[in-house]
């Protein structure tokens, strides 16, 4: 496989950083971004520093990425962050806080991707959702519901992409060991897994797992779906 150009929202940690650790393994040039700095050093690899709910920070990634690659071949919008409390105690500027994050920040990436995805031979747009939307969890109405949005702006995407050659899919991952869950008992996440039909938390690797399937240049007809790990029972 040729190599690709690859942006990863929320790469300094967790997820983000294994998705850019594989890519890069994989012989890819990886742009990634997030609010902290990176450890990840690689010829290959570009960190870009920056809140990604900010536009003209936004703006200003992707007038500077076109000056430096042409094309644009792969977007995955991983950032995201979680609020785990009942409706009734969650403020509002924290529930701002998690729909610009989760949503609009996915929104904008992929707006202000799409003329550099049209340019690829085969443009792939990831965007990662949770099992907390098809659970529907107490406690986590703020979070489900950005992820949710998150969702039905993938399968729409998907519609209005497809004359350019671009799909646009989700992953929705299980409880997986990151500084997302970190704050979440332990307690309500093993209850979450035992609903699953596979009883175990996910690793990094199983999302990468199916963020690779969608990338795949076979995958062109693969378009709008929604994938969960672990099978919900």
């Amino acid at each position: 496989m040729a190599s690709r150009t690859v942006l990863v929202t929320g790469a300094t940690r967790g997820l983000g950083r294994a998705l850019v650790e594989h890519y890069l393994a994989n012989g890819d040039r990886v742009i990634g971004c997030g609010r902290g700095e990176s450890t990840v050093t690689h010829d290959c690899y570009v960190h870009c520093r920056l809140d990604v709910t900010d536009e003209a920070a936004v703006s200003t990634l992707f007038a500077d990425l076109k000056k430096r690659v042409k094309t644009l071949d792969v977007l995955i919008n991983n950032a995201g962050v979680a609020s785990m409390n009942a409706i009734a105690l969650t403020p509002i500027d924290v529930a701002r806080r998690v729909v610009e994050t989760n949503f609009l920040s996915a929104f904008n990436f992929t707006r202000s991707a799409l003329r550099m995805l049209r340019a690829s031979p085969a443009g792939r747009v990831v965007n990662v959702s949770t099992v907390a939307v098809p659970l529907r969890l107490e406690g986590e109405a703020v979070y489900a519901a950005s992820k949710s949005a998150l969702e039905t702006f993938t399968r729409i995407a998907a519609h209005e992409f497809a004359p350019f050659n671009v799909t646009c899919n989700a992953v929705g991952p299980s409880p997986v060991e990151t500084a997302l869950t970190a704050g979440v008992p332990r307690g309500k996440l093993d209850a979450l897994v035992s609903r699953q039909a596979v009883r175990r938390w996910a690793r990094p690797d199983d999302v990468v797992n199916v963020v690779d399937f969608f990338l795949r240049p076979e995958s062109g007809m693969v378009t709008g779906q929604v994938i969960y790990l672990g099978g919900i029972s």
